[in-house]
């Protein structure tokens, strides 16, 4: 599955994956105020043996197909929104 990623110009680290580019429609009105303006990073090829720096591959395809997103957050020991 291709997938497009956005990275928060509110919140560093923070990144939202989508199947589709430039299709928010899936993500909560409330998710998107608290992510703020998403900048596009990049795209790829995602596939369940995929290595990311950050996330499980399986686990994002799963978002993606279920909610239609994937939310990617800093590790736990940063500072929240």
């Amino acid at each position: 599955m291709i997938c497009y990623v956005y990275r928060s110009r509110r919140r560093a680290d923070a990144y939202l994956y989508l199947p589709c580019q430039d299709d928010f429609s899936a993500v909560p009105d409330a998710l998107m105020q608290m992510f703020g303006m998403a900048e596009f990073a990049l795209e790829f090829e995602l596939t369940p043996v995929r290595r990311l720096a950050q996330a499980d591959a399986e686990q994002v395809l799963g978002n993606l197909r279920e909610q239609g997103f994937h939310l990617q957050m800093p590790p736990a020991n940063d500072r929240p929104f």
